[in-house]
């Protein structure tokens, strides 16, 4: 009888709780949720030299964050270093760093930590597109998109995670895509990678709640293609529903999710609503909606990112 009692108790504690999860959501479409003060936090931005990663830094310069920007290439990261300080930085550190490879990401991760302190916010940016069918995709490059991509969240968490769960102060953000959520025509190696990186992020986000790390938050981002130069040449059958994204625009609305602690941000909306359909619809609808919209050919006009001569 006891064990029936109890377990009545915790099914009603359950539904009680879901009740105000979602009366909280719902609240909070209506009313902003407060935004956290991220002034003097040390924020980490890999990828940081160009396109995405150099408007996060300026964003987060304006908001007085201490600015720690990793790029591959020196020339540009010293550029954004330069444009960060012109926005209102007060400290800002650049350090070259491929973070495909491991040893270097643990080499100047130690670098960080004893030039400028323990990272608070970590924005795992850095990512390449190689925009090629399958079976046309050497070997090398699919091996690349995986290191940059996917693998080198894992050492990027490796190296910081251990010193937000000894503060219990923390914000991991993973810049996926919505290649991440479904499989695109000519990006395989592109989707996989992105798939793997959100699956861990995910993964993540569950390690820290059940381990009562509460102080140590998530934010996954799955945007639709950004005009930054790394799609170039895409195009969008469907620009009302899946619009090609301003880059301001979406670097708004990613320090805006960060600032209010949100855990997914998928852009435009409309990814809300096909991920809902892909759950639940035939699959033979589901791709005469994605034909509908075009997605089978997005990638036909790719030409992806010109390099500086």
């Amino acid at each position: 009888m006891s064990h029936k009692l109890e377990s009545v108790k915790n099914l009603l504690v359950f539904l009680g709780k879901s009740l105000l999860s979602i009366l909280e959501a719902l609240l909070f479409h209506v009313i902003s949720k407060p935004r956290k003060n991220v002034a003097g936090e040390i924020v980490l931005i890999t990828g940081a030299g160009s396109g995405l990663g150099r408007l996060l830094a300026l964003q987060f310069a304006r908001l007085g964050s201490v600015l720690v920007l990793w790029d591959v290439n020196k020339e540009t990261n010293e550029e954004t270093h330069q444009l960060a300080r012109d926005a209102g930085a007060t400290r800002v550190h650049a350090y070259t760093c491929d973070c495909s490879r491991r040893e270097e990401v643990y080499r100047v991760a130690d670098q960080v930590k004893k030039e400028v302190g323990d990272v608070s916010i970590l924005i795992n940016n850095a990512g390449i597109v190689t925009g090629r069918k399958f079976l046309d995709c050497p070997d090398d490059l699919m091996e690349k998109s995986f290191d940059v991509n996917f693998k080198a969240h894992l050492w990027m968490y490796k190296a910081f995670l251990p010193a937000m769960i000894a503060n219990n102060h923390g914000h991991l953000v993973c810049i996926s895509s919505s290649a991440g959520l479904v499989g695109v025509n000519s990006l395989s190696d592109y989707c996989a990678s992105k798939f793997a990186a959100l699956g861990f992020a995910e993964s993540m986000f569950i390690e820290t709640l059940a381990e009562k790390q509460r102080g140590i938050k998530t934010t996954i981002v799955c945007p639709f293609f950004i005009k930054t130069g790394m799609f170039e040449g895409c195009t969008t059958k469907c620009p009302t529903l899946l619009p090609i994204l301003d880059p301001e625009y979406a670097v708004r609305k990613i320090v805006d999710a960060i600032l209010q602690e949100q855990l997914y941000l998928y852009m435009p909306k409309f990814l809300y609503f096909m991920m809902f359909l892909k759950s639940f619809l035939p699959v033979k609808t589901g791709i005469l909606i994605a034909d509908y919209l075009g997605v089978f050919h997005v990638m036909d006009g790719f030409t992806g990112q010109k390099k500086k001569s």
